[in-house]
């Protein structure tokens, strides 16, 4: 092979690596309910999905994790042996009017950590495999799920979306608009404490993180149950720090939503989807150094061609 040839066939191994490694948590369209949030950009969240059965039309949303996978709660799933009603959306952005970059799949199983009972007592989680895969577009687009050991300070500001009722038993009105909202991280001592103050029994586990404002006043809701709270990392890359699991009502004062804290499912993730690369903080500064390797080596290649 000519010296040409070598490096240009490493040069486009480089470049097909970066995209897999920034594919993730980047949605292609932006980069730059929820109770007190505003209508999403269409594909602002290429990840968010509507998940539905028959009976009941929408009733949780979820997030696309692989071409195969979808992260949801675990209460979305009251029976998860029994599948055969539910439908997962992707590409939607409105639940009532057209949507001409959405597509459906059933779901083959839905897999729950062992233990699970209700979404107080945690590992209220749940990975549920498509009936086939669905292609990448800058409408479906993964989000990226991180390794055990990031952390989401408290006062980190995410994000929360969902087709959830705007107020306490008040649902989306008119065409029904993916709704976004952005709530800060809270620690879990200062949750639990909040918790007590409001009077609520509630204990918040090592397997939960908190995301609101003591006020109240913006929140998840019925209906976002198993959406992503996702958070932008230095790099720009959108990583899903929760699950929407549960709330005592919603954007009450001194009751801020809980989620299912995926930092803690790291390895129960990998276990049944090991295609999957969780993000960890090695990502940016990996990332950097191959833009700048591809750049000297596209570099050397103009200079070999001359």
């Amino acid at each position: 092979m000519s010296p040409q040839l070598q490096f240009l066939a490493i040069y486009w191994y480089i470049t097909s690596i970066f995209a897999y490694a920034q594919g993730c948590g980047r949605p292609p369209l932006v980069e730059s309910r929820i109770v007190g949030g505003v209508d999403a950009t269409n594909g602002a969240w290429p990840w968010q999905v509507d998940i539905q059965t028959a009976a009941e039309g929408h009733i949780c949303g979820g997030s696309l994790i692989s071409d195969s996978w979808v992260a949801s709660a675990a209460h979305c799933f009251p029976n998860p042996s029994d599948v055969s009603s539910y439908i997962i959306y992707v590409g939607r952005f409105q639940l009532n009017a057209d949507n001409p970059y959405m597509s459906s799949r059933r779901v083959v199983q839905v897999l729950i950590p062992s233990g699970y009972t209700e979404p107080q007592t945690g590992r209220d989680l749940a990975l549920v495999q498509l009936s086939s895969p669905v292609s990448w577009s800058d409408h479906v687009h993964p989000v990226c799920l991180p390794a055990s050991y990031i952390s989401f300070p408290s006062g980190t500001i995410c994000t929360v979306t969902g087709w959830g009722n705007i107020r306490q038993d008040v649902p989306l009105q008119g065409v029904g608009t993916l709704q976004e909202v952005q709530v800060p991280i809270i620690s879990q001592s200062s949750c639990q404490r909040m918790y007590q103050q409001s009077g609520a029994q509630v204990d918040i586990l090592s397997d939960m993180i908190c995301a609101g404002y003591q006020e109240g006043g913006k929140d998840s809701c019925q209906g976002d149950s198993g959406g992503p709270l996702v958070c932008k990392m230095s790099n720009g890359t959108w990583v899903q720090a929760g699950v929407v699991s549960f709330g005592e009502g919603c954007a009450n004062a001194n009751q801020p939503g809980v989620y299912a804290r995926l930092t803690s499912y790291s390895s129960f993730i990998s276990s049944y989807i090991p295609e999957i690369k969780l993000y960890d903080r090695a990502d940016q500064k990996w990332s950097e150094r191959t833009v700048v390797l591809v750049f000297c080596l596209s570099t050397l290649l103009i200079l070999l061609q001359t």
